[in-house]
């Protein structure tokens, strides 16, 4: 009896610890189960250079959703966000990609507006910043073009 007992005790921890582990890859992963609780808005930049599907949405350095998609329409990145659905976000929103240090990772920071009617799921943020370009920049120091008005 105690034989089994054992086996039935180190199923149970081998049973816990596939829970946990499978906690903790949703978690980590920021995955989702359920698909609620999110809207999707979009954004259109002349760039989107760098800026990759599941990079971080922030207002003041607080998450607040995940790029959900990168497409192209006409000549312009069209980049589609997901938003929690307890932040609200303006007409007059700007959205913005950022870069966290030198060289580090790019997300999208976004300035709220608070005039004018809530963008409803699925409209576009008129207003957008395209991010700096540092191998451009080292491109045009290089080759003497920094300041360059002719260009």
């Amino acid at each position: 009896m105690t034989h089994e007992r054992l086996e039935f005790v180190v199923g149970l921890f081998v049973l816990g610890g596939l829970l946990c582990l499978g906690y903790l890859s949703i978690k980590l992963g920021k995955l989702e189960l359920i698909g609620g609780g999110h809207y999707t808005v979009q954004a259109e930049f002349h760039s989107a250079s760098g800026l990759k599907p599941g990079a971080t949405v922030e207002i003041a350095g607080v998450e607040i959703g995940r790029i959900k998609d990168i497409g192209l329409t006409d000549d312009r990145a069209l980049v589609t966000f997901q938003i929690k659905d307890e932040v609200k976000l303006y007409d007059d929103t700007i959205a913005s990609i950022k870069t966290r240090g030198i060289i580090g990772e790019k997300f999208v920071s976004i300035s709220p507006g608070g005039g004018g009617d809530p963008l409803k799921p699925g409209e576009k943020i008129r207003e957008t910043e395209s991010g700096l370009d540092l191998e451009e920049l080292v491109s045009q120091y290089v080759h003497g073009n920094v300041g360059d008005k002719n260009k």
